[in-house]
């Protein structure tokens, strides 16, 4: 790795996995840091996937979107992650496997972190003391800021443990529902809200609202609301959380004002609605971002 302030992923890379036998490569922090890797920012995803042919299909995606993979730890004993997904009355149900080989990053095997990079995680990842161990040690080397994704997937978390990882963030986005199971339930979004980052020591909170948008607030008092348009066309909203996130993170990285940070990830999170699954694998979609926002 070369010397250059990096943004460090740590989490899930697995694969949705479909009745019909299709299977579609994804996990949130892997979703970011696709996006990131599109935009320019050279981010290093730092996940675990078994010696199987799924992980290679994950590094030969990663290879092919030119994605630094020196993170990539392989594992002979556990396959790589997985979803199965099944559908009842048309609904989707969602079956997180146990045992994948991201519940076991090595912490002895991790690539040394760089000064003022941006340290990304979720909650999913972390089910197992594995691979808490390893984000503990990652974030023991760590110089710059944490951005946690709080992302809650049951019956894989518990709320004292993700208090706990709050308090060493510096940023933390989650979804409403999320900030009524973590935070206080008193008053509207904004002072619960406002308690949440005082709780926990936070420079800034962003939760989402779903088709309301999403609110930021800083510590030092700063509020930014954004929603999306009314006439926005919808494919697939499966993607739109990540691609929020990976342009917050940009933000963040790139010192842009809150407002436009906001703004941006409103933006590109609307694009990604439009599409189909949450990634994309044309570079050519993000040209008009690239431009804009001259990066």
């Amino acid at each position: 790795m070369n010397n250059q302030a990096v943004t460090l992923i740590f989490g899930e890379v697995l694969f949705d996995c479909f009745p019909d036998g299709n299977s579609v490569l994804g996990g949130a922090p892997f979703n970011v840091a696709w996006h990131l890797q599109a935009f320019g920012l050279l981010p290093l995803m730092i996940t675990r996937v078994g010696d199987d042919e799924l992980g290679e299909q994950v590094q030969s995606a990663m290879r092919d979107w030119n994605m630094d993979t020196d993170g990539v730890q392989q594992d002979a004993e556990h396959p790589t992650g997985t979803v199965d997904i099944e559908f009842e009355d048309g609904e989707p149900r969602y079956t997180i496997v146990e045992h994948r080989a991201y519940d076991y990053i090595d912490a002895g095997s991790l690539p040394s972190s760089s000064e003022g990079s941006l340290l990304y995680h979720g909650s999913l990842a972390l089910r197992k003391k594995t691979s808490r161990e390893a984000l503990t040690k990652l974030k023991q080397d760590h110089t710059g800021s944490i951005f946690m994704d709080v992302n809650l997937r049951d019956p894989w978390w518990q709320r004292e443990s993700v208090l706990a990882l709050a308090d060493d963030a510096d940023w933390v986005k989650l979804n409403e529902d999320e900030l009524a199971q973590l935070g206080s339930r008193a008053g509207d979004i904004r002072s619960q809200a406002r308690e949440f980052i005082e709780a926990h020591g936070l420079k800034g909170l962003v939760v989402t609202l779903g088709a309301n948008g999403a609110i930021a607030l800083t510590d030092d008092g700063d509020i930014s609301e954004v929603k999306p348009s009314q006439t926005l066309r919808v494919v697939d909203t499966v993607g739109a959380g990540d691609a929020f996130t990976s342009v917050l993170i940009l933000g963040l990285t790139k010192a842009w004002p809150l407002d436009q940070t906001m703004q941006r990830a409103q933006e590109f999170a609307s694009l990604m609605v439009g599409q189909q699954g949450a990634t994309v694998h044309d570079q050519n979609f993000y040209r008009a971002q690239i431009a804009d926002w001259d990066l």
